[in-house]
């Protein structure tokens, strides 16, 4: 049995007896696929440790972690049988034709955001009203579209592609971003943080829970301690990384150079530790209370997917989440 230490002070116990592993896999020799949704970066690095540390090893569980990029979705590699677990968004989940199981609920805190700059003399919502602000569409386009409704606000609303360039040209007034990617990233190009108004959807009553780790009601209903043993591993494998940070970021930044992914060490330092916080909000340090999805945090997304038409009906909480 082999013990790490995260700062917390809590024991992270990774149990590794064969006899228990062979009770929890009952595929013996499978490889498991776990997709997330994007390439290498520091929003998959608990999945990643998991793997580099044989904490899912150590679980019973022979785990490929696999990255998908503009032409590949993890829901569907997931229903279509070519993997077996995936990352995605609640708001995603429930819009399917075709039931998943949320097994475990990584971030607690919504990181989607709007961002305007001062000089903009925008501060409050409805300062957004007849401005331009940029948006991204399908389940981005939601949150916002739910805060506009609530401050009575009717913006000029502009697609916005997959980068900050608009809104550093002053192309639009306000525009969309991950507080974890894009926000730093407007940083990162020059512009002080000290000269921004972000408007984190969290703080308005909009808390949308992003990252949770999925699979089929089938694999759920037939491997249930399989299910089990992935849950704890995931969670352990992000207090390892929470832990070790610098040890992680050697690892992540191997993996992004491995893929060719344009990035630096304080842009994935920056995003670990806005992981972290997600992952830690609401819930606390101890890794023994994350991983729940909260009813009332399916209740509301559930509900504003019904108010704007994105779905007709929703599963009951008990039979989307299973702890």
């Amino acid at each position: 049995m082999k013990r790490f230490l995260n700062r917390s002070g809590v024991l992270i116990i990774f149990l590794a007896a064969a006899a228990f592993a062979a009770a929890v896999f009952p595929q013996d020799g499978k490889l498991l696929v776990l997709q997330v949704q994007w390439v290498p970066q520091a929003q998959f690095a608990g999945y990643i440790m998991a793997m580099e540390k044989g904490i899912f090893t150590a679980e019973g569980l022979d785990v490929d972690v696999r990255f998908s990029d503009e032409n590949s979705s993890p829901i569907t590699e997931l229903r279509s049988g070519r993997a077996d677990f995936c990352t995605a968004w609640l708001s995603t989940t429930l819009t399917l034709d075709r039931p998943v199981v949320n097994i475990c609920q990584v971030l607690q805190k919504s990181t989607l955001m709007l961002v305007a700059r001062k000089e903009s003399g925008i501060r409050r919502p409805e300062e957004m009203n007849g401005k331009k602000v940029a948006i991204w569409g399908g389940d981005f386009a939601i949150q916002p579209l739910a805060f506009f409704r609530k401050y009575g606000i009717k913006p000029v609303i502009v697609p916005q592609s997959y980068n900050i360039d608009a809104f550093l040209v002053g192309a639009c007034d306000v525009a969309s971003a991950m507080y974890y990617n894009e926000y730093n990233k407007i940083y990162l190009s020059g512009v002080d943080q000290e000269d921004l108004v972000p408007f984190f959807y969290s703080d308005y009553g909009l808390n949308f829970p992003e990252d949770g780790v999925y699979c089929t009601r089938e694999t759920w209903e037939n491997h249930p301690k399989m299910c089990r043993s992935m849950r704890r591993a995931v969670l352990n494998g992000w207090a390892y990384a929470f832990a070790h940070p610098e040890e992680t970021l050697d690892v992540l930044m191997d993996y992004c150079a491995g893929y060719r992914v344009r990035t630096n060490r304080a842009q994935q330092k920056w995003m670990l530790e806005a992981i972290r916080q997600a992952v830690v909000f609401g819930v606390g340090e101890n890794p023994s209370g994350w991983g729940v999805l909260k009813k009332d945090d399916y209740q509301r997304v559930s509900g504003e997917l019904l108010r704007q038409g994105f779905v007709k009906t929703v599963p009951a909480y008990e039979e989307f989440y299973k702890d």
